[in-house]
């Protein structure tokens, strides 16, 4: 789980699951049309779930490297925000989440 202070008093919670399901590579997402949940990270195994690397990539996102070495996703500050409130929902409306790019 990843927990994010933001500075206007927010505070939200990040499972790696979801992060890794909803990975905005182009590996996972494909170059075109909307971020949708990867049912692909429901079969990784629990060690690639684990992050490696957190690391700021310039001063808007985060790069993630998962335990099977995955490093592509580039989470803008932005993009966790929006996917902050996920936290909260039930599994099934998790799953049928779609986001913009």
């Amino acid at each position: 789980m990843i927990e994010i202070h933001w500075d206007d008093g927010v505070i939200t919670h990040h499972p790696h699951q979801t992060l890794r399901a909803f990975c905005p590579c182009a590996v996972c997402q494909g170059h075109t049309g909307r971020i949708v949940y990867s049912e692909a990270a429901d079969a990784l195994p629990t060690e690639a779930l684990a992050l490696a690397e957190l690391a700021i990539s310039g001063s808007y996102a985060l790069r993630l490297t998962w335990g099977d070495g995955h490093a592509t996703g580039i989470y803008t500050f932005a993009y966790l925000r929006v996917l902050g409130p996920l936290w909260e929902l039930p599994d099934e409306d998790v799953r049928t989440a779609t986001f913009g790019r």
